[in-house]
């Protein structure tokens, strides 16, 4: 019998079925900061059978009208934000009605019990600036408990971490969020992955939650490391699954950015099976598939595109010595996405961190292998839950568990230190450096390393003019938007017949925002006003570049 969607969103999680385990006590509590043990151990399971739900929870969303991102030519509409559930029931059970999230009000002690939160505001209350400022969100678990904030993956929902919740809310009072236009969140696009941890943190201030553990997939690990850097005092105890300092290279969320764009989220619902499960488990579990499809295909695409430039601008590999928490870094021993490699990044930079290996897994983890993942999260933040004397956080006591199974999954635990970086040369004047970032954001990495590394002492001062008063004052400036300076370059590119810039600023506008329905449009425009063979060698430049920008993967 199908189970209705929470909070108006994508479909729940489907349970596959599998023979039950008894759960990994977690320790007893070590203290502040306690050492960590050289392994964390947890037996591997494809899934879990149905368990028992941890009790009433509360689904709440967002005040005010849903935005629909700004739509563009050739564009699919994105599909209805809600659908029952074809694939059977799963372990969290329905929510109570809807709720709007509050304001942000007086705000509770730290780590203290936390009350219900605050009645629900009119649907007038929130102005549509204040509206964005916060995130659709449930609670399951004891009212009394600490919080433990769950973030998701970029096109999932918090359903995709269904099957952690009935162990997990034993012991803590468990907070997911959906990301802005996931699971039938109100579409407020945010720009950064800072936004989105701010939007995160004012939604928990409204709710008098100060200080809370944090554990997060992919971009929700990306916002959780923001928040341990930039709010250290929120953050007690962290935990990044198949996240990384830096998600593979700026130019391949930008086009992947450009691609929905231009065909919708069907490519990416597409392949998400193959970035997200082993090939063993796709092929075993098609109704969690075809769940992880439909998760895709109902999320808002502007808010896609939003998420994908938010991860092309995140790098945080020279801060990473400042996260101060004891922190879990855990990943798929065959995730193909944000792999061991990444993981061993994060490992070697943060002081206090200890990896997990989760093997028969790639880049969802918790949703391929749950009893593991639960278990290396029990185990972690029983242990390493921070305390200090602003923040009493209970800990949970000792508790006599059953014998570890006969064969143990042992994470790698040890990774030797970083290798420092050399300094980086000093930028010639903010100009300059303000030109090198722009230019990367317009043109890509590729392109800009391409003539970086094609220059010499004949053309290297000529390269710092362009990246200076080119890209540092002109196009940095505030009176147009990209999208514009895009449409006034391809013309004088056309116009001035010098096409040999063209396909570098054809993919620009494309990443700038412009179709290619919108592109073709400029192209006849300047075919009229600079003459019909100068068009006609445009268009030939521009159909190859868009032919291979907005392809979509095989």
């Amino acid at each position: 019998m199908p189970c209705p969607p929470l909070g108006g969103g994508a479909p729940g999680f489907p349970e596959a079925a599998q023979p039950d385990r008894a759960p990994l006590a977690p320790p007893a509590p070590q203290g502040p900061f306690a050492p960590q043990p050289p392994h964390i151990a947890a037996a591997p399971q494809a899934a879990v059978a149905d368990r028992p739900g941890p009790g009433p929870q509360t689904a709440h969303a967002v005040p005010g009208p849903r935005t629909a991102s700004t739509p563009q030519a050739g564009q699919p509409a994105p599909g209805p934000q809600a659908a029952p559930d074809p694939l059977g029931p799963h372990t969290t059970p329905a929510p109570q009605a809807a709720h709007a999230v509050p304001g942000p009000g007086p705000q509770g002690t730290q780590g203290g019990p936390q009350g219900p939160p605050a009645p629900p505001a009119p649907q007038g209350a929130q102005t549509p600036a204040a509206a964005p400022r916060t995130l659709q969100y449930r609670f399951d678990g004891p009212e009394d408990a600490p919080v433990l904030v769950i973030g998701p993956s970029l096109g999932t929902t918090w359903h995709m971490w269904d099957r952690q919740i009935p162990e997990l809310s034993q012991h803590w009072r468990i907070f997911r969020y959906d990301l802005p236009g996931h699971g039938g969140a109100p579409a407020h696009a945010a720009a950064s992955v800072a936004e989105l941890g701010d939007r995160l943190l004012a939604t928990l201030d409204g709710l008098g939650v100060q200080r809370f553990g944090y554990a997060g997939c992919s971009i929700g690990g990306a916002i959780g490391a923001d928040l341990a850097l930039r709010h250290p005092h929120r953050v007690a105890s962290l935990a990044l699954v198949a996240s990384s300092p830096r998600f593979g290279t700026a130019d391949e969320f930008r086009r992947r950015g450009v691609i929905v764009r231009t065909n919708g989220l069907e490519p990416m619902a597409r392949t998400a099976p193959e970035r997200w499960f082993t090939p063993g488990f796709a092929a075993a579990q098609p109704a969690i598939v075809e769940w992880a499809v439909q998760m895709v295909r109902t999320t808002d695409p502007g808010c896609y595109i939003a998420a994908c430039e938010a991860l092309a601008a995140f790098d945080i590999r020279g801060a990473l010595g400042r996260i101060g928490v004891p922190t879990l870094v855990l990943v798929g021993a065959e995730d193909q996405v944000t792999g061991p490699a990444e993981a061993r990044t994060l490992v070697a930079g943060i002081p206090d961190a200890r990896l997990a290996l989760v093997p028969g897994a790639s880049h969802l983890a918790p949703v391929e292998q749950p009893a593991a993942v639960s278990d290396l999260l029990l185990m972690h933040f029983s242990t390493a839950w921070q305390q200090d004397t602003s923040a009493a956080i209970p800990v949970l006591p000792h508790v006599t568990a059953p014998a570890a199974p006969s064969t143990p999954f042992v994470p790698v635990a040890e990774i030797a230190p970083a290798t420092a970086a050399p300094d980086a040369a000093p930028a010639p004047d903010d100009r300059y450096e303000q030109g090198t970032k722009v230019r990367r954001e317009v043109l890509g990495d590729a392109h800009v390393d391409a003539v970086n590394n094609t220059a010499d002492a004949f053309t290297e001062d000529f390269q710092e003019l362009v990246t200076r008063y080119a890209w540092g004052e002109v196009w940095s400036r505030d009176g147009l938007d990209r999208r514009t300076r895009s449409v006034i370059t391809l013309t004088a590119l056309v116009t001035s017949g010098h096409l040999e810039g063209l396909a570098a600023h054809t993919r620009a506008a494309l990443r700038n925002g412009l179709t290619p329905a919108e592109i073709k449009e400029v192209l006849l425009q300047s075919a009229v006003y600079s003459g019909i063979p100068a068009a006609g060698a445009a268009f030939a430049v521009a159909q190859k570049v868009i032919q291979e920008e907005t392809t979509p993967p095989a």
